[in-house]
Parts: structure tokens; sequence; C-alpha cells
């Protein structure tokens, strides 16, 4: 036999655990519940089988069979199958009974395997006992394949890494001891299971079972050189999504890691992986990148160059030399950016374009290229501006100008901005002048007034200054307007006003503009325009209470209430005598006062109702009731002639007022009677009051009136005079 015949007759399987089906006393084992075998050799399916022995005094017959599918609810014997004719083989052990048990063994053999023979294979058995059939499930999945071998490498020695062991391996364990042979680069070089090599590059190996030499395992062999591609193909525009893609053909599949190549030539990681993608690429991104592809067998690398374009970025503008400029001095602009591919640049002044290239020279600078300048870059992917650069030429301040906001008329209270702006470089310091004084505003500019005020009203201007001049503005009057404040009013000629007269009212007050005037009197409808009001041969109906209105564009204010009284000319010569009257009682009030005084150092006696004085009277100290009572006499009097008008010039006669007193003196009956009681006699002062007065009580005679009169009279006529002196005296 030879080796190819021999291999046929190998038989491969893939072992488990032996598959048990069972019902009561029946059961089927299969040696194995799956089955691997090579296409065109032979296999071998095993089972035992066990039933009860429950027929008596006759043997039992058993019916076995083999079947993959079944017709008409019937199992199809193998042996009858077309698709099996020749090349099934049933065979089946003695049964053996022990007890009330039997057993047996059945093997199914199929030779010259087919990929149409994989299938589940089961077993079932028929005894001449009643009910004794019975179908082993799940049965037996037979899978039959070409030879699934594999090399498998490895490298047992860490400290030989270039030293490999290489095994041959298959899906189906192959019973025996099969031969293997070894291919190098396509040429039989080793038989055997195992092979030893040395990694080199440009090899590849392969293994196959002796007899079966045209199915080689896959062949194994280090990286080929990658290809490296870049996807979208073309220009890379910065923002796309780009994929670098890198494969390479290698078994086992080869490992793939991405690295960035620096420009001092070492690398940066990046990835691991057959891809490395950019969800959004930089122009940062541009540069060189390398592919590394390796497995056990060896590796290679590869790399690539991607290149971003992009729109100017980065731009900036300067000047040389930077600082101050003079004027007359020379100055050099340049602008530069960050673009690929190179931008072009145009320039700009105050916004307006320049025909200029870069860099752009000033000779001499002149104050009239002062301004703001800038660049642009553009290429085909996009243009960007530059910063803006201001040019400055240093000079005094220019004629400085006064504004006022808003425009036009200022109201008291309003809100006011005073502005004052001067062409200067470097910036011009101001102050202001109010009427030619200076103002100690702070520096802030412009001014603002929060609530302008009247007093605010003015000329004003302000001053600028730098480090090289000074200069004036001109000259801005500032007219704050206001409501009228509140009127003053006045009457001429002052004091009374008789019948008869001239009267002028005048109502003044504060506004601007100046404000114009109405006068009004109080309950009647007089209205009467003009600062000043006269009335000419004033009556009593013109007295009563008047006020003016003073008014202007802006506002009104009320002046208060001005009483105007009217007298007559006979009320005033009453007046008169009033005032005379009132005068002369004060006067008589300031004499008696002093005739006490002197009546008391001199002692003098008094008589008491009409006789003369007693030598015993002793001057005593006037009490101080009696001082106060005087007094009170004094101011009776004098409203009693208010009272009293008189209508003819009369002679006035006034009370000679005698204190004295005694220790044994009685007291008159005719102040007994005026609220002085008897027990109190020592402790009372006694007066004689003569009265002369004529023409004042109506009726009485003259020859009355010049006799003097008694106590009794004077009770009865002055019963007001009694009251005050007696009570005066207590």
């Amino acid at each position: 036999m030879n080796l190819r015949s021999a291999a046929r007759g190998f038989l491969f399987f893939l072992l488990s655990v032996p598959v048990l089906q069972s019902n009561g006393d029946w059961t089927v084992t299969y040696s194995s519940s799956n089955v691997c075998a090579l296409r065109g050799a032979t296999v071998d399916i095993n089972c035992t089988y066990e039933y009860p022995d429950n027929v008596q005094y006759r043997p039992t017959t058993v019916k076995p069979l083999w079947f993959t599918k079944a017709s008409n609810y019937q199992p199809v014997v193998l042996e009858h199958d077309t698709e099996y004719t020749g090349r099934v083989e049933f065979s089946r052990g003695e049964v053996n009974c022990t007890g009330a048990r039997c057993h047996g063994t059945c093997t199914l053999r199929i030779r010259d395997l087919r990929q149409s023979d994989s299938a589940v294979y089961k077993f079932r058995f028929t005894t001449n006992q009643p009910g004794g059939e019975y179908t082993g499930d799940p049965g037996v999945k037979l899978s039959v394949t070409d030879p699934d071998l594999q090399v498998k490498v490895s490298f047992p020695h860490p400290t030989s890494p270039t030293k490999a062991k290489l095994e041959c391996h298959s899906m189906c364990d192959l019973a025996g001891d099969p031969h293997y042979i070894w291919f190098r680069n396509g040429q039989n070089v080793l038989q055997g299971m195992n092979y030893w090599i040395y990694i080199q590059s440009g090899y590849s190996y392969s293994c196959a079972v002796e007899g079966y030499e045209h199915q080689h395992s896959p062949l194994v062999y280090a990286p080929k050189t990658p290809s490296v591609t870049a996807s979208p193909s073309g220009e890379i525009e910065e923002g796309s999504s780009v994929t670098l893609s890198c494969s390479s053909d290698a078994n086992p599949a080869a490992n793939y890691t991405w690295f960035r190549v620096n420009r001092d030539g070492s690398s940066r990681y990046m990835n691991q992986g057959p891809q490395l993608i950019f969800r959004r690429i930089l122009s940062s991104d541009s540069g060189r990148y390398r592919c590394d592809t390796q497995n056990k067998l060896g590796d290679k690398c590869f790399f690539i160059s991607i290149n971003v374009k992009y729109g100017p970025k980065h731009i900036s503008v300067y000047s040389s030399p930077s600082g101050e400029i003079e004027e007359g001095s020379s100055v050099t602009l340049s602008c530069s950016s960050d673009a690929n591919p190179a931008a072009e640049y145009t320039w700009f002044k105050n916004n307006q374009p320049l025909l200029w290239e870069p860099p752009h020279t000033f000779p001499s600078f002149r104050p009239e290229d002062r301004g703001t300048y800038r660049c642009q870059a553009e290429n085909k992917y996009g243009q960007l501006r530059s910063n803006l650069l201001f040019m400055d030429v240093k000079y005094a301040p220019k004629t400085p100008s006064v504004t006022v906001r808003p425009p036009g008329e200022i109201e008291e209270g309003s809100s006011v901005t005073l502005s004052c702006s001067s062409d200067a470089n470097p910036a011009a310091n101001y102050t202001w002048f109010k009427n030619n004084q200076p103002l100690l505003w702070g520096p802030s500019q412009p001014h603002t007034f929060p609530s302008v005020r009247p007093e605010d009203r003015g000329t004003y201007r302000c001053h600028a200054e730098n480090k090289y001049g000074q200069l004036s503005s001109n000259l801005l009057f500032i007219n704050v307007q206001y409501a009228p404040k509140t009127p003053s009013v006045t009457v001429s000629p002052s004091g009374e006003i008789e019948e008869g007269s001239s009267v002028t009212l005048s109502c003044s007050s504060d506004a601007n503009p100046v404000a114009n005037y109405t006068w009004f009197k109080e309950h009647e409808e007089m209205k009467e325009s003009g600062q000043n009001y006269t009335i000419t041969n004033i009556t009593s109906e013109h007295g009563g209470n008047y006020y003016c209105q003073a008014h202007n564009a802006i506002g009104l204010h009320n002046a208060t209430f001005l009483l105007i009284q009217v007298t007559s000319s006979s009320s005033s010569s009453s007046h008169r005598a009033m005032v005379a009257v009132t005068t002369i009682a004060v006067l008589l009030a300031t004499v008696l006062l002093l005739v006490f005084l002197w009546m008391r150092r001199k002692r003098a006696s008094s008589k008491a109702c009409g006789q003369g004085g007693r030598p015993d009277t002793v001057e005593e100290p006037l009490p101080g009731p009696l001082y106060e009572n005087v007094s009170t006499l004094t101011n009776h009097l004098a409203p009693a002639a208010q009272r009293e008008p008189i209508e003819e010039q009369e002679e006035y006669h006034y009370a000679s007022i005698h204190t004295s007193r005694s220790e044994n003196q009685e007291v008159p009956r005719c102040w007994v009677g005026s609220n002085v009681q008897s027990d109190q006699a020592d402790a009372v002062f006694y007066s004689v009051v003569n009265i002369k007065r004529l023409n004042a009580v109506p009726g009485v005679t003259r020859q009355r009136r010049q006799k003097p009169q008694s106590c009794t009279a004077l009770s009865k006529n002055t019963p007001d005079i009694e009251r005050v002196v007696a009570a005066g005296f207590k």
C-alpha cells in the first residue's frame, strides 16, 4: 500500500463527550456528537444501545438501521440511499443480555467521503417486543471538508527573537500519526510536524498532509511593501476630512502603526490601525508620515507626504523704525502672513486701496501721511485683512472747537454736555474756562452738567495743550432758560392807604426768558397785564387780596397774596387820637410809679374820703401788688379812652392816687364793700382817688363835675377803677 492509499484510510474526529439518548430502559449512546473528516477519506461512526428483555421462553430479535432523512414519516435506510451506494457499510456486534437488560454495539463506515455527505446521522433499532422501536436522538453531525491546515508561528526562545517555530495544524484532529510536508517558496524542504526557521524577508512557508500534497496550507510570510493612499485624492484643503490608508500583503495579517516624521528625522506616534483619519485637517498637519506594517515574520514601512492648502492666516503689519514718528523721518511699512500657496498683498489707508508693493517706504513722513494702515493677503483659498496700524505724526494742537449737546435752547434741569476737540499729536490736555475764570473740572473730556442750573449760565471756552504747543478755542455762550422763580410784590407808597390816593403794585421775578406778568384780585374776575398795576383815586372798594402771576415759555409762578386796606379821613383822625391817648396813659403810669416811690420816702399822710392826712401816718414801701395794679389801672384807662371817641377837643383830666397806712385807722366803708375784709384792715393800704373829667359822662351837670367826688361817687361812676384799685391794695 502506497502513502496516498494509507492516508485515505485515516479517520478524522472532533472528539466530544459521548451523547446518551434514553427513554426509560431504552438508550442509545454515541461515541461523539461531531465528526470531522477530510474529503475522500473513510470515517467510522460508533454507538452502543440497550433495551429491556421482557419476552420469556423465546429470544429477542433486533433489527438495526442508520438514516439521515425520512420519507412519509419513515426513516430512509442509508444502505438503500442511492447517494451512498457502494460506499456505506454497517456492522454490529453480538447482543449480550444480562439479567433483564440487553445491550449491543453498532458501527457505520462511509468510504470516499464527499462534501454532500455532511449531515446528521441517527441509529434506530426495532425488536420483536411489543412497542420495541427506538431512535437515538440527536444523532452525530458529520462535517466533510478539505484539509483545513494552518501554520502557527511562535518564538519559544525569548533570547532568540529571530528564530521561529512553525507548526502545522488542522481543524480536524487526525487519527493515528499523520505525516506533514513543509514547503518554502513552493519547494518541498522538510517532512515533519514542526519546522524551525530563522526570520528572513522574501520567504513564504506552507504545509500539507502527506498524500494530500495538492492541498497546501495557506502561505505564511512577512509583510510585503505597503501601499499608502490619501482620500480624497488631489489637493488637500484645510478643514476637510482626510483619510490615510495603509495596506500590505502579509500572513499572518500585518499590524499597522502610523508615525509622523519630524523635521529632525525623529518620529512621533500617531495611531494604531490601517487608517489615519483627520476629521478636520489643519495646516499644521502638513508633513511626512510613515506607515509601519509588521507580523511575526517581519516588517515593512512606507512614507507619504501631505500638503494642506489654506488661505492666509496670522497676518501682521508693522512699521520700521518703531516708536514715535516725527515729521520728515523715513518710515517703512511691511506685511507678512502664513498662507499656502503664498499670498498676494494689497495696502489700504483709511480703508482706501493704495497702489503699493510690500514693503513700502515713506522717504519723508508728512502730517498728511498720518492715518490708519492695513494690508490684505489673498490666495485661491481665501483672504485675510491685517490688524490696523495707526501711523502718527507729532505736532501741536490745531484750533480747538467747543460744542454743546444737545444743541438749541437749554432749559434748567436738563443734561448738557460740553465737548472740546482739537487736532493734536500727542492728544491735547484740556482746561475749561467760564467767563475767563479757570474751572476745577476733572480731566475727563467732555464735561456733563447732569442738571444744568441758572448759575451755570455764562461764556465758556477750552484751552488745548501738549508738549508741542497750546491754543484756546472760540467762545461759547451757555444761556440757561428757566421758569419764573417766586415773584416778590411791593406797594408804593407804603404805609396807610387813604381814600382818594394813588397806589402802585409792582411784581418782579427772576426768569429766563424775561417773565410776563398778570395781576389778579381774589374772588374777582380782574386780570391786568404788566409788571406794575396802578390804582388811581383809590376807594374802599379797591380793598382786598391781590396777587401777580409771572410766566414765560418755560413755566409760571404765582406770588403770595397782598392785602390792600383803604381807610377814610375820619377814621384816620380817630386812629391818631387813640394813639395819643395810649401814649399819655403809658406816661401816666410812669409818673404814678415815681410818685409812689417818692411818697414812700416822705411818709406823707393821706386823708380818707376828703379829710386831711393824719400825723400818725407811716410811710411804707410800695408793695408789689400795688405796683402791678397801678399798671393795670393805667392800661384800663387807655382802652376806655379808645372805647369813647371824642367828638370835640376837650381837656383831659387825670386821676391822682395817694397811698397811706395807719395802724389804728379804720377801713372806709366804700373800700370794705370792694372785696376788702374787715379782719384784714391792718394789712390794707388806703388810697384816695380824685378823678376830674369834663364832658366825659353824659347827663352830669358842670356843678357836680366841679365838686370833688366822694368815695361813694367813685364807686358809683367808676366801678372798673374801684375794683382795680381795691384789688391792688390788698
